[in-house]
């Protein structure tokens, strides 16, 4: 399934652009590029609403003042191995647990926060639509909070997710919950 953003904007100033060192894959004016959604648009006067594709996840888009749409690239999260992470939580780290509750329920890092990143619906797993929300009720932009889920795939979403939001000080979790009890580090319920 293909990411995408519906975004609403004046046509007549857009223009996609990437830091001209993200990757050769990466035009530095993607507008410019034939397989652009935008370049059909740029002939178009006033605001609409289209359906961008998220080519790049480590990109979000902004918005200035003026409509200008650009793609900035987002940095990657740190990733830790627990060990660190458990140094880093004993040096007054916050730490942020996005598994489900009821993963969260049978078993934590001490003094874990729960917020959920994901929820099981059915046989799957859909995001939580309030958990930047929740996470800035509980969390500082600049506070220094670990990531963890239950493997790691999440908290880096997560992670990823709050960096674009602004948060900076995060540091994933390599390996989440399960290479934390692997380590016999402790837990609580």
């Amino acid at each position: 399934m293909k990411t995408m953003i519906a975004t609403t904007f004046d046509v007549s100033a857009v223009c996609f652009r990437a830091p001209p060192s993200c990757s050769p894959l990466c035009s530095p004016n993607l507008c410019h590029t034939s397989s652009s959604p935008i370049k059909s648009l740029n002939s178009h006067k006033g605001r609409r609403t289209i359906a961008v594709p998220l080519k790049f996840p480590n990109f979000r888009m902004e918005a200035s003042l003026k409509g200008n749409m650009e793609a900035i690239r987002v940095p990657s999260p740190t990733s830790v191995p627990v060990r660190v992470a458990y140094e880093l939580l004993l040096a007054g780290h916050r730490y942020l647990d996005v598994r489900t509750p009821e993963e969260f329920n049978a078993g934590h890092a001490p003094g874990a926060i729960n917020i959920p990143y994901m929820f099981r619906v059915g046989s799957g797993m859909t995001k939580n639509s309030n958990f930047l929300k929740e996470v800035s009720s509980h969390f500082r932009k600049d506070d220094e909070i670990i990531v963890g889920c239950q493997l790691g795939k999440r908290s880096m979403m997560a992670a990823s997710d709050l960096l674009a939001a602004g948060f900076t000080g995060l540091t994933d979790i390599a390996g989440g919950y399960a290479a934390w009890t692997q380590n016999g580090l402790p837990t609580e319920q």
